[in-house]
């Protein structure tokens, strides 16, 4: 029976987030994480295999806390709600917020391990399910519109100020609103 483990996934994960958000993805090298966590770094390299799986799974586990409360709302029948969640998620988190929108998939997927392509694959299927599932609700949504009005627009509405170190201001919610209401009227969201 080998040890428990001193530091758990979670701990290495918000050790590499942390790294991340002060210095940049460059920095959460295997040794800073390490050094940041108080483990030998032989410990994450046996938990996650390399650079790249860690930094996956902190994408992963990221990409999933924030697509959470935006699959909630189109369960629950708001599409404004779902749009509203981006820049609320963001001001938030906003060190995961800048992961997500600044470090996208394409920039960290071609050094991805093989061993996490189907959680990979599957990691937008419930959006896409909540999605196509809330348009197809009575009287029945454009997907397109919808995708536009609660997926581009509050992605493009909150990268300005992720990219420029700062939450998104309430401005951007108001804005997401209007855009909201235009694009899915009250007969069809």
């Amino acid at each position: 029976m080998g040890r428990p483990a001193k530091f758990s996934h979670d701990e290495i994960l918000d050790a590499a987030l942390a790294i991340t958000a002060e210095d940049g993805l460059g920095a959460a090298t295997m040794a800073a994480i390490a050094a940041r966590v108080g483990a030998p770094t032989g410990s994450l390299y046996h938990r996650f295999g390399s650079h790249d799986l860690l930094l996956a799974a902190l994408w992963t586990r990221t990409v999933r806390s924030f697509q959470r409360g935006f699959v909630d709302a189109l369960v629950a029948g708001d599409a404004e709600m779902a749009a509203l969640h981006t820049p609320k998620w963001c001001r938030q988190h906003p060190a995961e917020a800048a992961l997500l929108l600044l470090h996208r998939r394409q920039e960290l997927a071609a050094r991805w391990p093989a061993e996490l392509g189907e959680d990979l694959d599957t990691v937008n299927t419930q959006v896409s399910d909540a999605l196509s599932s809330f348009a197809a609700r009575p009287p029945g949504v454009d997907l397109e519109k919808l995708i536009f009005a609660t997926v581009d627009v509050p992605y493009g509405a909150v990268r300005r100020y992720l990219l420029a170190g700062r939450p998104p201001p309430l401005l951007v919610d108001e804005l997401i609103t209007s855009v909201c209401r235009a694009v899915l009227p009250l007969s069809e969201a």
